[in-house]
């Protein structure tokens, strides 16, 4: 049977005191103790395979050290999981690890699990969305300090962070407009989101701002946003003699679409067609050939914000209230080029 290493073991092995171990292993407290004390206080500790009870020196602050993550999808969706990546990071950054539950768009579920997240004893919780989107908090939220992440509420007094939809549009567009071209097109999403409405503002912004003006035949909304959806509408956009030079995708799913719709069309990619997308799904965006230019949405440094600002809130009460969008970074590969001649 393995005893368990206890700080009292640390400290007889190290020839110190418990308190300068306790001071030597806590973040807070380590500028008591000189750094080589600190550094042979947790040598012993690594070596002894000593882990210090987070939950005791929670309790001693009426904290478990514990913030909860609640997510509809992401946690089963690969690309969307950075979030919860980047919310992990944040809190060990600060001496706090992350419960995550998921519940699969089940709302009872979701509620069963926040109550057991509370049973936990948690300190705060992020409530996460797959997507962008406008969301109503549980009411069994209310007693719980909360940062929304990937959505937004009506309730100015809640923290939310979501990726800036208009300037990601902007992005892809000033890439194309700066490879030249001028008809520029934009297959949208059918689903009346922020992030349907916020890259058609971006997409007609970004043109104006460079006297441009898109043809309306050139702007079609398609019948589902993805690959089959994508092709769908790109297989007709595209067979008419004054079709765009450049696409504009709303996803990189809809852009695989357009992929294979120019290919059955016989045009290439990027010399008789260039396209853009969004996501950075790298399944799709690195597969293909060449690969597809992208604007990344920012999941890791979302999920990163969001427990930030959590950890913010509940070691100063009074941190106001942020609600943030995030810029989206341009992922360039080789779908881009000048417009055909």
């Amino acid at each position: 049977m393995t005893t368990k290493v206890g700080i009292r073991e640390v400290a007889k092995a190290a020839g110190v005191s418990v308190t300068t171990v306790s001071h030597a292993l806590n973040e807070a407290t380590r500028f008591r103790v000189n750094a080589k004390t600190q550094q042979h206080v947790r040598a012993v500790a690594k070596d002894l395979g000593y882990a210090p009870n987070r939950l005791a020196s929670g309790l001693r602050k009426q904290r478990s050290k514990i913030i909860g993550l609640v997510s509809d999808e992401i946690a089963t969706t690969p690309f969307a999981s950075a979030m919860i990546l980047g919310a992990q990071d944040a809190s060990y950054e600060r001496g706090y690890v992350v419960m995550v539950v998921d519940s699969g768009l089940d709302e009872q579920l979701e509620r069963d699990e926040i109550r057991m997240l509370q049973q936990h004893q948690v300190d705060g919780l992020v409530y996460a969305k797959m997507y962008h989107q406008v969301t109503r908090l549980p009411a069994e939220l209310n007693a719980l300090p909360t940062v929304v992440l990937d959505a937004v509420t009506d309730d100015a007094s809640v923290s939310s962070i979501v990726p800036s939809e208009v300037a990601a549009a902007e992005t892809a567009v000033a890439v194309l407009i700066k490879a030249g071209h001028t008809r520029i097109g934009m297959l949208n999403n059918p689903d009346d989101i922020p992030a349907t409405r916020g890259r058609l503002e971006g997409f007609h912004k970004e043109l104006s701002t460079h006297g441009l003006e898109a043809d309306p035949r050139h702007v079609v909304v398609v019948s589902v946003a993805d690959t089959n959806g994508g092709r769908e509408a790109a297989l007709d956009l595209l067979s008419h003699d004054d079709r765009p030079t450049a696409l504009f995708c709303f996803n990189d799913r809809i852009a695989m679409g357009v992929y294979q719709a120019a290919g059955a069309l016989g045009l290439r990619i990027p010399e008789d067609l260039s396209v853009v997308g969004v996501d950075n799904l790298e399944l799709i965006a690195d597969a293909l050939w060449p690969g597809l230019t992208t604007v990344a949405l920012p999941h890791y440094e979302m999920g990163h914000w969001a427990a930030t600002q959590l950890l913010d809130i509940l070691e100063n009460p009074d941190t106001p209230p942020v609600q943030e969008m995030l810029a989206c970074p341009l992922i360039e590969r080789g779908s881009v080029g000048p417009p055909p001649e």
